[in-house]
């Protein structure tokens, strides 16, 4: 019999999460699946494959872990009442997270269903006659690679397992062989994917963004505690090899208006090769925006319940890379990445509705905006009244909303506006709360990072300075809806990473970044620990617990 798996992201919401590690998911005859064209049952089958990668890049699951662990971003309990969560912010930036952290495991859960869900694809698409088959195939094979590849990074493992009906347990891999398979996949599903379907689903680009990421961290995925890792010159040449093919294709291009590339209408964007699909109209949510701004930041007319929640800042010692890299002038007038100011507002000011557009990247200093009283904004006739603002959400409205260097885990550094704050994914316009709608596409790989992972690949293979230089300096070149960044004149690697830091703040990639470049046990704020065992997450203890019946199938990462 013909068998067809029903998986509509209508039926999402009823698929049960676990921490188990047998990947297995229910098959429907084709009997429950009457009236279902062919066509049908292929979307349906394909759809679940991504659909968990929104849940997978909210702002408390992969973005937490890949950038509050790191120099970029902390998260100190707001107040003494916000953001508490038992410590787990705190540990999490201070590499001491336990194997019973929320975050973890949630981002443990989405993997392991996505990898599930793209098994159940694979053996459910051959037996369906549409001829968006073999592509469908391609992407579901690429994405189990991706996220093997993500729990290769994160937790040190990949999961093996080809026919979910077979009642065996996924094969797990580590280190040299873990990396192979994610090689081999992704290296198998190239040549079907397409290059036409938009950032939102695998292309060739993409398996060759992240063929170019894998090799990049090969050293540190076969070693991963060395003292210093060995980036192989075979493994350097495939970085350039597949960055040229990105390159070279002339499909993609860099944005002269950096921060357009994070605006709530990027998925034409030709910078991103691949990302989160998060348009409004498929349900996007992300809170990337809201997760950084003031609880008495509103960002849109429309919506008086629109708000920030007071989360992460930047460390003092990232914005000190910014001023040092450009002192004794001010960064903001520099680089168009730090900064890109939208609206002047003079004291008490009243606007028009479409001239309330808020500043992006790392803000500063005292903020204005909307003000809100009793639940509404306040109006000039048929505009808004703008002006400084204060902590009144948080019930102290006498506290202005000033933004400060200082942020830490002390009373001072931990009240509602210490640290700088980070807008670089706009606020969607659509947003009622500021928690749904996130309607930006979230890259996973774009053009600049490609760029900057052949300038390094060059480096470590070569010391290739010049050529490194042409592609950093490319980049900052690009940017020119405001003035660009003026070019660099050296180039070497401890410049490179900076660079990576300016370009690519807040995008989920400081954390392999430092560990690849031997930073991650380095000390900033509020962090000291320099165990290179830190370097994985802990395997979550409720995934363990749950393979107990098969003694050693599943240990925990050294040093937890």
């Amino acid at each position: 019999m013909k068998k067809i798996f029903i998986s509509t992201i209508a039926l999402l919401s009823l698929l049960s999460l676990n921490g188990c590690t047998d990947l297995s998911e229910n098959v429907l005859d084709e009997a429950s699946a009457t009236g279902l064209t062919d066509k049908q049952a292929a979307d349906g089958n394909i759809a679940p494959v991504y659909a968990r990668l929104p849940d997978l890049f909210s702002h408390t699951t992969y973005f937490a872990i890949q950038e509050i662990s790191t120099d970029e971003a902390i998260l100190p309990y707001r107040g003494g009442t916000d953001w508490g969560d038992n410590g787990i912010y705190i540990a999490l930036h201070q590499h001491v997270p336990a194997s019973t952290d929320p975050n973890l495991l949630n981002t443990w859960r989405v993997l392991s269903q996505a990898i599930s869900r793209s098994v159940t694809a694979l053996n459910a698409l051959p037996t369906i006659k549409d001829s968006n088959v073999k592509t469908y195939i391609a992407e579901a094979r690429g994405m189990r690679a991706y996220y093997n590849m993500l729990m290769l990074d994160l937790f040190g493992v990949v999961f093996v397992k080809d026919d979910p009906a077979i009642a065996a347990s996924s094969k797990i891999l580590r280190g040299e062989e873990a990396l192979e398979y994610v090689k081999t996949e992704l290296l198998a599903a190239e040549p079907d994917l397409l290059t036409t379907v938009g950032p939102g689903r695998l292309t060739k680009g993409g398996a060759w963004g992240l063929l170019a990421r894998l090799y990049l961290n090969a050293a540190v995925y076969r070693d991963r505690y060395a003292t210093q890792f060995t980036f192989k010159p075979e493994d350097m040449d495939k970085v350039v090899e597949y960055s040229d093919k990105i390159i070279n294709s002339g499909q993609y291009q860099l944005s002269p208006d950096y921060f357009s590339t994070f605006n709530a209408d990027n998925h034409t964007n030709k910078e991103l090769i691949f990302a989160v699909d998060q348009r409004s109209e498929l349900n996007g949510h992300n809170r990337l925006a809201y997760f950084s701004l003031s609880g008495d930041q509103f960002p849109l007319p429309a919506f008086p319940l629109a708000n920030g929640t007071d989360g992460p800042a930047i460390t003092p010692d990232f914005y000190r890379t910014w001023v040092n890299a450009y002192a004794p002038a001010d960064p903001a007038g520099v680089d168009p990445r730090f900064y890109k100011k939208n609206m002047t507002i003079p004291a008490d000011s009243c606007v028009a509705a479409a001239n309330v557009v808020m500043d992006r990247g790392i803000l500063r200093g005292q903020q204005y905006g909307l003000l809100r009283v009793n639940g509404a904004f306040v109006r000039c006739g048929a505009n808004y009244r703008l002006g400084k603002l204060f902590n009144v959400v948080r019930n102290r409205p006498t506290l202005p909303v000033n933004f400060t260097e200082q942020v830490d885990f002390s009373v001072a550094g931990s009240n509602y506006s210490t640290g700088y704050r980070v807008l670089k994914y706009e606020f969607s316009p659509k947003s009622q709360s500021g928690r749904n709608l996130g309607d930006v596409d979230i890259p996973i790989v774009r053009l600049a990072d490609v760029y900057l992972m052949r300038a390094e690949a060059k480096l470590r293979k070569s010391n290739d300075a010049a050529s490194a230089l042409a592609d950093v300096n490319t980049v900052r070149a690009a940017r020119t809806a405001i003035k660009p960044a003026p070019a660099l004149s050296s180039m070497n690697l401890d410049l490179l990473l900076r660079e990576r830091g300016f370009e690519l703040y807040w995008e989920m990639v400081r954390r392999p970044d430092l560990i690849r470049f031997g930073k991650y046990e380095s000390t900033w704020t509020e962090k000291t620990n320099n165990d290179p065992k830190k370097r994985l997450f802990p395997i979550p203890q409720t995934a363990i617990d749950g393979a107990s019946n098969t003694p050693g199938y599943l240990t925990q990462n050294e040093g937890y």
